[in-house]
């Protein structure tokens, strides 16, 4: 008996379902042939438009030939009417010397005679009817204004709907990625005079191959593009892919998408480590803040002296720090006394990586490297074995120099708006650069025996960083040339242990 009730209530479940179902099918048929109602009458009404615009040019067509016409018979009528005029004055004058000549031949005195025929004489030769062409100056005939439509007429005749365009082909061969800027190139498979734009989309993936029909990310549009490439530029790569499609629309309609194709768009990320920063340090993904505050109203010491604090900003040697709870802070990393320094999240242990630094107006002191994960607590930038930087002080006396293992060398100069850093870790060789102009800043030459961190120190200011960046073409032709010359030497390089 149990075993009928759980069959039958199966067999309700299962029609209950069905009958979900088929209720919503049956809306989705209503919804389309509303639908096809709707986009029937739109495209009627569409045609309407599209004849109307042909019919209004043959109309202002006829209007323009019919006034040529017009024109062509009152300027032929006005020529032919005036030699009409002149011809009958001629005829009439030359009628009225002959009607003279004749009487003049019934004069019996010979002095007579000879006058009146000198008269005649002098009348005929300034007679019109000797002056006058007697060729018409316009024909009757107006056929050359004729047209004729046939070839039109042809080509309205084998108009046709327009089909929906088919789908492009991107050519990955032909596609650039350099700069943070990709280009992507596509054909037709066929001509096709009646495409009147494109339409491109696009989306980061960490995925390699065929791009996935569901991924983490949604596409994003570039629409209303007439030409077959096109360029997205300051783009930031902080995934390891880009999906591509695209597609062809004319007046019609859209055709189908292109098969997508995966480009490779690696470049170094990461973060700020907040966890490895001082306390006087305010951190965030990718800035960090000088924080004077940041140690307040809890005991410290730096380095085993007491600190006795001062108001308004304090000197970097006389810096509040106090050990936060470690359930906040707590990391065997974090640094302290005159250490202001944070470290980035993501190591470098192989590969050629660049990354940029923009400091604030008004920051007084700071440091751009990298270093060893090892680097001490109480250790300074560039005072170890284990960390390069370059460094800026704008505080009391103004110095820009680079740093390491507690040696520097003056940097002759601008100190730039951004600084791009640039490593070759198989290489051994760390670059600063201008990051607007790519200007070499200075070059360590050193082998690398653990990998390294992004490093920063920052006092009375601030430093926002800009990662998911390619190596730039420039920097690259600059590392190629300067290694195939064999680089220009620096007496700070070592090889650090």
């Amino acid at each position: 008996m149990d075993s009928q009730k759980e069959a039958l209530q199966r067999i309700v479940t299962t029609l209950a379902n069905k009958n979900e179902e088929l209720h919503s099918f049956i809306e989705t048929l209503r919804h389309l042939l509303k639908g096809l109602q709707v986009n029937s009458t739109k495209v009627l009404a569409d045609l309407d438009e599209e004849f109307d615009s042909i019919y209004s040019v043959l109309d202002e067509m006829k209007e323009s030939m019919t006034n040529t016409i017009k024109q062509e018979q009152a300027r032929k009528t006005q020529e032919l009417q005036n030699q009409l005029t002149q011809s009958a004055n001629a005829l009439e004058s030359s009628e009225e010397l002959i009607e003279f000549a004749n009487a003049a031949l019934d004069i019996k005195d010979a002095d007579d005679f000879t006058k009146a025929a000198k008269q005649i004489k002098d009348r005929v030769t300034m007679a019109p009817a000797f002056r006058l062409s007697v060729k018409p100056k316009a024909s009757d005939n107006m056929t050359h204004l004729m047209v004729d439509f046939s070839q039109e007429r042809q080509m309205l005749q084998s108009l046709k709907f327009l089909p929906v365009p088919r789908a492009p082909e991107i050519d990955v061969s032909d596609c650039l990625v350099a700069d943070n800027s990709v280009t992507v190139v596509w054909r037709m498979p066929e001509e096709d005079s009646k495409i009147d734009h494109y339409i491109l989309e696009y989306r980061k993936t960490n995925h390699e191959g065929v791009p996935r029909v569901k991924d983490e990310r949604c596409w994003e549009v570039e629409d209303n593009i007439r030409s077959t490439e096109f360029s997205l530029t300051g783009l930031k790569f902080d995934s390891k892919y880009m999906n591509f499609r695209v597609r062809a629309c004319n007046k019609a309609a859209a055709g189908d998408y292109s098969d997508p194709v995966t480009l490779e768009t690696r470049a170094f990320n990461f973060s700020l480590d907040s966890t490895s920063s001082h306390l006087n340090l305010k951190v965030e993904d990718c800035c960090v803040e000088w924080d004077p505050a940041g140690g307040k109203g809890q005991e410290s010491k730096v380095k085993g002296k007491e600190n006795k604090g001062r108001s308004g900003t304090p000197s970097p040697k006389r810096t509040s720090v106090t050990s936060r709870p470690p359930a906040v802070r707590g990391s065997r990393d974090r640094f302290t006394g005159e250490s202001y320094t944070v470290l980035g999240d993501t190591v470098v242990e192989c590969g050629q990586h660049y990354w940029e630094t923009k400091a604030q107006k008004d920051c007084k002191s700071y440091s751009v490297g990298v270093a060893y994960r090892n680097l001490g607590k109480f250790d300074q930038l560039g005072k170890t074995n284990t960390s390069w930087c370059i460094h800026v002080n704008n505080w009391l006396q103004a110095s820009f120099a680079a740093k390491h293992n507690n040696k520097a060398k003056t940097l002759e100069v601008a100190v730039p708006d951004r600084i791009g850093v640039y490593i070759d870790f198989e290489g051994g060789q760390l670059s600063f650069y201008n990051a607007e102009n790519k200007q070499l800043l200075h070059t360590f030459k050193t082998k690398f025996m653990q990998p390294v961190v992004p490093a920063f120190m920052v006092w009375c200011g601030g430093l926002a960083l800009s990662t998911g960046i390619q190596v730039p073409s420039a920097v690259r032709s600059f590392q190629k040339s300067e290694n195939g010359l064999g680089g220009s030497g620096s007496s700070l390089n070592n090889g650090a242990q």
